[in-house]
This record gives structure tokens, C-alpha cells and sequence, in this order.
């Protein structure tokens, strides 16, 4: 039991690592381009749903601020990404 109470908490605390510093409202480029968070879906079946992958943890929709247009993204944060425009409460 001890072992999947670990395992549960581990994979909340990797997704939370892949998904990163993104938050709605933030702005972020990196080598693909400048995007918006427009919103994170951490519901599996929903982003597995919004992804078509089966292996899904997460979709984060995003606006990219060059081409107007919106879409999912399953990408996980990396060292190549840079914040621009942080979020604040």
C-alpha cells in the first residue's frame, strides 16, 4: 500500500515538473515560438481525450502571440523555455 501512495504522489509532483512555471496568463517563447497560456487540463481522461494519446498527463492550451492561433500542446517544460511575461495574483 506504502508503494502506491509513493507512486501517486511522485507522478502529481513529475507532472507538476513538466508542466513547469506555465500558468494561464503566462507568456513564454522557446524554439518553436512566443506563446499565451490560455488554460491547463490535469483531468487524465480529459487531456488523453483532448490529445488523442493515450499516455497524456496533461494539455495545456496556448495561443501563439505570432499566428493568432490557438492549440493543445502536451510538450513538457524544458531548459530551452524562457518565461517573458510571469503571472501575478
Amino acid at each position: 500500500m506504502q508503494n502506491r501512495i509513493r507512486t501517486a504522489q511522485h507522478s502529481t509532483t513529475t507532472t507538476a515538473a513538466q508542466i513547469g512555471p506555465r500558468r494561464p496568463g503566462l507568456i513564454y517563447d522557446n524554439a518553436s515560438g512566443t506563446f499565451e497560456v490560455r488554460a491547463i487540463v490535469t483531468d487524465l481522461t480529459e487531456a488523453r481525450r483532448i490529445l488523442r494519446r493515450n499516455a497524456a498527463r496533461f494539455a495545456i492550451l496556448i495561443r501563439d502571440l505570432h499566428a493568432g492561433t490557438e492549440h493543445y500542446t502536451g510538450a513538457t517544460w524544458t531548459g530551452s523555455d524562457r518565461v517573458l511575461k510571469a503571472v501575478t495574483f
